[in-house]
């Protein structure tokens, strides 16, 4: 049984490209997780595959048609051998609520989730109204398309599902595991790098210090 996420969008290689490499890919391989990028001309139905047409009310742009995401989720929801059977259809917008790592946690206890990438000048609002639970961006910024915001979500939804990282424990000190936490600076060899040296804290073998200077440096990096 494994978790699944689905991305409906017209560039489904964009997502592929990115899903098969990393610890997505190897989580994959291990049967944790299933990323598939669903082509939205698929789920069309006139002869040129069309998924926009122009605004009503007139305006610049294109916008994207409910016809086609609707029809594609009739056909993605509820795949059978997924673990659980709970799914979250999730809409990437530069309008939508900032996406955060209690989100990314949240998600992950989902069997499914499913994300409907806009293009063009974006979508007709009645696929926000009647076909997604949530509405998500990833930022104070406007990009070319959903598809980016749709792996950095799966990227961070992923890593939280068990097993997929491999050790669960550093998932306990990372940025923004709680509220406003940020990691501690980390260091490896070698021990001086031109003129550039490990803290001499990290070297004393003291640990109750080197946690408590972990601690320091962490306020100060929220303080900055």
């Amino acid at each position: 049984m494994l978790h699944r996420f689905d991305i409906l969008t017209i560039f489904p290689a964009m997502v592929d490209s990115y899903a098969k490499e990393s610890i997505l890919g190897r989580a994959q391989k291990a049967k944790l997780i299933e990323v598939k990028a669903h082509d939205l001309r698929e789920f069309t139905t006139d002869k040129h595959h069309k998924v926009d047409d122009t605004p009503y009310g007139g305006g610049p742009g294109m916008v994207m048609k409910v016809e086609p995401f609707e029809k594609g989720l009739k056909s993605l929801k509820g795949r059978k051998g997924l673990k659980g059977n709970k799914t979250c259809v999730i809409l990437t917008a530069a309008n939508g609520k900032t996406f955060t790592q209690a989100d990314a946690k949240r998600l992950a206890k989902y069997s499914q989730v499913i994300f409907l990438c806009g293009r063009y000048e974006g979508i007709d609002q009645r696929v926000e109204d009647n076909l997604v639970d949530e509405t998500f961006s990833i930022g104070n910024y406007v990009l070319t398309g959903g598809e980016l915001p749709a792996l950095v979500m799966t990227d961070a939804i992923a890593r939280n599902i068990p097993g997929v990282l491999g050790a669960e424990a550093s998932l306990d000190k990372e940025s923004h595991t709680e509220e406003g936490y940020l990691e501690y600076p980390q260091y490896t060899k070698p021990e001086k790098y031109k003129k550039w040296s490990v803290p001499e804290i990290l070297l004393s073998g003291d640990h109750k210090k080197i946690e408590k200077w972990r601690e320091e440096q962490s306020k100060k990096k929220k303080r900055e």
